[in-house]
């Protein structure tokens, strides 16, 4: 595995989780127990996958906690919209932390691809 590509996608899903935690901070009080608690654990759990999969020496077991991290980012990037529809965010936060999901998301599903079918 190319550890540069592996510490580049690292530190975008380090850069996406605190992105999130830096955004949530600005959300309504209401939303405390609500929206933010579910998309900072789902921005951490990003990353944490990733890095307890890349950990495992089974190629299966690593698959799977790679695949909890795509779900993740994509539960990431749903409660992100839902986020922006509710004027939480901008129109800039959004964009930003969205297009670098993508990029998260592509580097992912090409680690995901590189391991043998199950």
């Amino acid at each position: 595995m190319d550890n540069n590509f592996i510490e580049k996608l690292k530190f975008k899903m380090d850069e996406f989780a605190h992105g999130v935690y830096r955004l949530t901070l600005k959300f309504p009080k209401s939303e405390i127990f609500g929206i933010v608690s579910q998309i900072r654990r789902s921005s951490l759990s990003v990353i944490l996958n990733f890095i307890e999969g890349f950990a495992r020496q089974r190629s299966q077991v690593k698959k799977n906690f790679w695949e909890i991290s795509y779900g993740s980012l994509k539960e990431s990037k749903y409660l992100l919209n839902f986020s922006y529809k509710e004027k939480y965010i901008s129109e800039k936060e959004y964009t930003g932390l969205v297009i670098l999901a993508d990029e998260i998301g592509a580097m992912l599903w090409k680690r995901l691809q590189s391991l043998k079918r199950f």
